[in-house]
């Protein structure tokens, strides 16, 4: 970038060329502003590579090879497996693959339900608030609460909470209101799904509310008042207008949250520890214990690249289906 004064007005011209610079001068000038975004980008690039693409890369070499506790030293030299691993991982009929099959199962339930209850939460909190009431500075700060929290001491207090025999769930639904025969246990069994559910959907539905308090500053307000003077309630104007014109926000908001959810690992790692019951052993933690606990890392680089691969494959699709939809209702 070059900086000129110009002799009748001394005012300094950045960034341009003076019109009598030679043409050295003028290429010059012009690949420093064409290369400079380049240039803030890189840092940002470098980390890129050396945080998630280069382990991306190297795990995908590893789910090739026989990686097990015996070539950590080194674990180039181990053996070539081809895709052994992957055969391994999608047979459905061995007992690797048939866990993995529950674990991808009970993933995608926990999915839907996590991203369903936080998006319903999070709208529902956020219209509520549009209303100017005594306190909604406050509730909006509370709300705000479980997603400022360090995730580690939230899912902790969550963990001492549900304990069974001085947790203050059991403390509440059975020494006080009576509604069990005996308290029941949270942490393991059928009702560690309920557990995981709960605390992901505690920590998670802040965020939606968030986003979608920002996506509703956009909406003029003069729509509302046109249609309550038409005769349009609370609800059709909901349904005609305010989902209408969260729907770009939406898009983008059920996408981050399916990957969050998705890819889950300190959550149900903090609640249960290393070894998730059964009914809330999301496929996160069911990689980590079949690469750490079996020292098998070939295996568990290949359900990783698994993950990866439908992760990918489902962004896509959605992206695209959500694109043609936004197209269509501007033509």
């Amino acid at each position: 970038m070059t900086t000129t004064v110009t002799p009748d007005t001394g005012r300094r011209t950045a960034g341009r060329t003076p019109p009598g610079a030679t043409p050295r001068a003028r290429r010059s000038g012009r690949l420093r502003r064409v290369s400079l975004p380049y240039v803030l980008l890189l840092p940002a690039v470098v980390l890129e590579l050396l945080v998630h693409l280069v382990p991306m890369l190297i795990g995908i070499v590893v789910s090739f090879k026989e990686l097990t506790q015996f070539y950590l030293r080194d674990w180039s030299a181990a053996p070539w497996a081809g895709l052994d691993n992957y055969t391994v991982s999608v047979d459905f009929d061995a007992p690797v693959g048939q866990a993995l099959l529950g674990s991808f199962v009970t993933t995608c339930l926990f999915t839907v339900l996590s991203v369903g209850l936080c998006w319903l939460l999070g709208v529902t909190a956020a219209i509520f608030m549009q209303e100017t009431f005594r306190g909604r500075g406050f509730l909006r700060t509370v709300f705000l609460v479980p997603y400022a929290l360090p995730i580690y001491a939230a899912v902790i207090t969550w963990a001492f909470m549900f304990q069974r025999d001085n947790g203050l769930v059991n403390h509440v639904i059975h020494d006080q209101l009576g509604l069990t025969d005996s308290p029941p246990f949270w942490l393991i069994g059928e009702n560690s799904f309920v557990t995981l559910l709960v605390v992901s959907v505690w920590k998670g539905w802040p965020f939606a509310f968030l986003i979608m308090m920002a996506g509703l500053q956009n909406i003029p307000r003069e729509m509302y008042e046109a249609a309550a003077l038409d005769g349009a309630g609370v609800w059709q104007q909901i349904r005609r207008i305010t989902l209408p014109s969260l729907r770009p926000v939406n898009q983008v908001l059920v996408l981050v949250l399916f990957l969050w959810s998705f890819n889950d690992f300190n959550t149900p790692f903090v609640l249960f520890g290393e070894a998730a019951p059964e009914s809330a052993d999301l496929i996160s933690l069911h990689i980590y214990q079949s690469s750490f606990q079996t020292w098998n890392f070939g295996t568990g680089s290949a359900m990783s690249v698994l993950l990866l691969t439908f992760l990918l494959v489902v962004t896509g699709v959605y992206l695209a289906v959500t694109s043609r939809g936004r197209e269509a209702n501007d033509v």
